[in-house]
């Protein structure tokens, strides 16, 4: 009876206002479209997201451990209890603890590092037994001992200025500091170049005390603070190591660990400021780049030596459990068509931002979509949340889940929504570009909590206020930006070639805490997001695209988006191309006829979706339109090749991936991107012949969806 009384709340003004037009929906169903979301958008609450965050980071809770098993349960149990089917699907994968680390200075002084983050006693939870200890994921095991090396941030660019300057890394540790690229990259470089062990450092000039005050007294990493986090090749595919390709269930096929492509082959450890100090003091040799240089009290200096660094790790090589909870909600009218939402609940220590903030809010969604089951309201399509467990290590639980899955998903979803960490800040969201002006429309329809206007206004308002009052040239629409690699979404968009969005807040609050103990409820609350307002916000957001997209007559694809997003990637290219001698004879003239080709049927697209007013989506048209809706959702699919990308062949998308040598940053156009910047014009042209096919394929996905729909609305 509540529910149906804050129904009739929303009923009046929604029904008296004019309504902006909601895309894959007539207009004389916008009004009912509208009345279900408000009642969802009330549901989300401060009070609950905060108990939900508290609760679910109480402990540490890293994958492979009984503790991580607790907080699915205790996720298991909070979807039954909203009265949605759940679940929890067990995987497992190789999941390497730590044993022993030691790190020492062994000339031209002696200095043992700590290896240990301090507690502060203004934060209880910093002081827990259980915590994990500072290290990096699938580092190898290693006793080495030579002389030390900087490199910046370990990326291939800084090689080359060391190559100019004579400084080699063979036989020597590398020492690089956190930014500028993925950690992985770090150590993959280093091995590359001869070195034989690798730390990784936090310098206070990225994420210490040169931006604001350290934590407790302020938001930014203190001395002792130590990023862990993993460092597997996961541009070559993430998931278990010993399984790539197939899910790890017990029982299946496994690669013996020599033959595992994704582990590194050297030793790696990352270290706070506090133990780096000493060790960068030490070295001598030509002076850093003035780009190169941090904020400690020191002339940084290359080396190679004379510091000399003595670094032994062991680990305890297993294969443990991963748990994934998987809450669903059949659909009334297509119900093989499946709406997906995942946010992974593992995190390194306690995680109260990454990732439980977003899990609570993923958590809050669900209790909304709940509300409406209780108002007798059934979604069209099938609705799946997902909370996956091992995303800090290698995406394992959402990637294991896809691999199992991988043709039923192919069959039957029609988009992937991700999210992971969440604070105050401004709206984010990347993807498939057939989806932007989806994505514009939610944003449009949700207000933000610092401003009372839309998130959509905010965001761009922010955007002209970074650009500044003499920038007017800059495109003030709406767009969203191209996924690479970094959180669950990998395996759905660039594996299986399914439509994706990876939708948060942020930027707001300034935090130089991530993956350490002080990634706590107490921070979160004080530094991220105070008033939990971001959180109820999420909610929100993602709440109102599941609705959308669950209950569209006609799913809300938009192909003008991609053609124009597209045509930026191929003047790209041609800029890239004309930078080399070996490759400015690259001929684009098939992409660029192929977009012309997409350009002609995006437009055909909106002609015949406009017709969608007077639909009436009964019973007889049900077959019809779900043929056309699934055409729609397998439109994605065809911008995939079997055969993967170059040298990596589990990435099949051929318009966005991770970059080889730039981890979680995306390359588009991949194939051909990666051969320009690698001098390859024969595998260029090929590429491109690759690529172009693709977008053929995908023009005439959607001339054959418009062509169905005329069908359908006749």
């Amino acid at each position: 009876m509540r529910l149906l009384m804050v129904l009739s709340l929303f009923t009046f003004p929604v029904l008296q206002a004019q309504q902006p037009p909601i895309r894959g929906f007539p207009r004389d169903q916008v009004a009912a479209e509208q009345r279900r979301e408000a009642l969802a958008r009330a549901v989300p609450s401060r009070d609950t997201l905060r108990t939900l965050v508290r609760l679910l980071s109480a402990v540490p809770h890293e994958a492979g451990t009984e503790r991580s098993h607790h907080v699915a349960e205790l996720l298991l149990a909070r979807f039954r209890a909203l009265g949605l089917d759940a679940r929890i699907e067990q995987f497992e994968a190789l999941m390497p603890r730590p044993v022993s680390r030691t790190l020492e200075l062994v000339a031209p002084e002696r200095f043992s590092a700590s290896l240990r983050e301090p507690p502060v006693p203004q934060d209880p939870t910093t002081g827990q037994p259980d915590q994990l200890p500072t290290f990096n994921a699938y580092s190898a095991d290693g006793d080495v001992t030579g002389q030390l090396v900087y490199v910046n941030y370990g990326r291939p660019e800084d090689y080359r200025v060391l190559d100019s300057l004579g400084i080699g890394v063979q036989g020597k540790i590398v020492i690089a500091r956190y930014g500028g690229s993925w950690r992985g990259i770090k150590p993959k470089v280093a091995a590359e170049h001869g070195a034989i062990g690798c730390l990784i450092y936090s310098d206070p000039r990225d994420d210490g005390f040169f931006v604001d005050e350290p934590y407790p007294t302020g938001p930014m990493r203190p001395a002792g603070g130590v990023q862990r986090g993993s460092v597997m090749d996961m541009p070559l595919h993430p998931g278990d190591p010993l399984t790539p390709g197939w899910a790890s269930v017990p029982g299946a096929r496994r690669l013996a660990p020599a033959e595992a492509r994704t582990l590194v082959k050297i030793p790696v450890l990352p270290i706070g400021h506090g133990d780096a100090l000493p060790l960068l003091r030490a070295m001598t040799g030509p002076v850093a780049p003035e780009s190169w240089r941090g904020s400690l009290p020191i002339t940084y200096h290359l080396g190679p030596g004379p510091a000399t660094a003595h670094l032994a790790l062991t680990f305890e090589w297993r294969t443990r459990p991963l748990y994934n909870v998987i809450a669903t909600i059949p659909g009334s009218v297509w119900p093989d068509q499946w709406v997906i939402y995942g946010n992974h609940h593992d995190a390194w220590v306690n995680g109260a931002q990454d990732p439980i903030s977003g899990q609570a809010a993923l958590g809050e969604a669900a209790r909304a979509v709940a509300a409406l089951l209780k108002t007798g309201w059934r979604p069209a399509r099938t609705i799946v949340f997902a909370a996956w467990d091992g995303e800090e290590w290698g995406l394992l639980g959402s990637t294991e889940w896809a691999e199992a899955h991988a043709d039923e998903l192919r069959a039957k979803a029609v988009v992937y929504y991700n999210s992971d960490s969440n604070s105050a800040g401004w709206i984010d969201v990347e993807g498939s570009h057939a989806l932007e002006q989806f994505a514009t429309e939610v944003a449009r329809d949700i207000t933000d909590p610092q401003s009372g206007h839309s998130v959509l206004a905010a965001s761009l308002t922010h955007q002209r206020e970074q650009r500044g009052p003499k920038d007017t040239t800059s495109d003030t629409t709406f767009t969203i930006g191209a996924l690479g690699s970094g959180s669950d979404y990998t395996a759905f968009l660039d594996h299986l070639g399914l439509p994706s969005l990876n939708i948060g807040y942020g930027g707001a609050a300034r935090s130089g805490i991530y993956h350490s103990i002080y990634d706590t409820y107490t921070f979160y609350e004080r530094f991220l997001d105070t008033g939990y307002v971001y959180a109820v916000t999420e909610a929100q957001t993602l709440a109102t695209a599941i609705l959308r997209m669950a209950d569209a007559p006609v799913l809300p694809f938009e192909f003008r988006a991609p053609a124009r997003t597209f045509r930026r990637y191929v003047d790209q290219l041609a800029r890239l191309a004309e930078e080399h001698d070996t490759t400015k004879g690259l001929d684009l003239t098939a992409l660029r006829a192929a977009l012309d080709r997409l350009d002609s049927a995006a437009a055909a697209w909106e002609r015949a979706s406009a017709g969608i007013d007077g639909l009436a989506a009964t019973r007889p048209r049900r077959p019809a339109l779900a043929a056309v809706n699934r055409m729609l959702a397998a439109s994605e699919q065809v911008l995939t090749d079997s055969a993967g990308l170059p040298r990596r062949p589990w990435f099949r998308h051929l318009v966005y991936a991770p970059g080889a040598y730039t981890g979680y940053g995306v390359k588009t156009f991949p194939g051909v991107r990666e051969a320009l910047e690698l001098r390859r014009p024969a595998e260029a042209q090929a590429e491109a012949a690759r690529l172009a096919a693709a977008l053929v394929r995908y023009a005439d996905a959607v001339r054959r969806a418009t062509e169905a729909l005329a069908a359908a609305l006749r």
